[in-house]
């Protein structure tokens, strides 16, 4: 028989993890983000760019009303998003494929550091600024004729890896 959310046996646990979505726009992949990020107990998520579209009513369908649960922030600039990253001392792991990116199994995730996982747009991926501040940048290996995911689907199997 199948458990309603009540029912549910998960434990509630938050990780010491930042989402930081690069120029992410499209509303119906925020409010999935959102929505993944409540699931895989998040701290929290940075919205790098100007004019995010954050309007409740056009990311609820997808978020569910995650937004209103896991706090965010959006930083209009890289420069000040860097700042922030490197002063708060994150570890610093951007999920894009790169000529030096290590597959996600091998990422390392270590112990009582903050971690900040970089999310690329889905036009243009990850900026090359993010990615020289970034300590490890891994990928997802595929198997079939395509080299992308869609940035939901790709974040959620981070997820899955970084808090299993």
């Amino acid at each position: 028989m199948q458990l309603t959310h009540e029912e549910n046996q998960f434990e509630r646990k938050t990780f010491p993890i930042t989402l930081v979505c690069d120029h992410i726009y499209f509303q119906q992949n925020i409010g999935s983000l959102f929505r993944i990020a409540e699931a895989f107990g998040v701290q929290n998520i940075i919205f790098l760019g100007k004019d995010i579209p954050l309007t409740p009513r056009k990311i609820n369908k997808t978020s569910r009303s995650t937004h209103l649960h896991v706090p965010h922030k959006i930083i209009e600039e890289a420069k000040d998003l860097v700042d922030y990253l490197i002063e708060e001392n994150f570890e610093i792991i951007s999920l894009e494929i790169a000529n030096n990116s290590k597959p996600l199994k091998e990422v390392v995730i270590p112990d009582n550091q903050k971690i900040a996982l970089i999310i690329g747009s889905e036009i243009d991926g990850i900026s090359d600024e993010l990615l020289k501040i970034s300590n490890q940048i891994v990928h997802i290996n595929m198997f079939g004729k395509n080299s992308s995911m869609n940035v939901v689907q790709a974040t959620s199997i981070a997820l899955y890896e970084f808090t299993s």
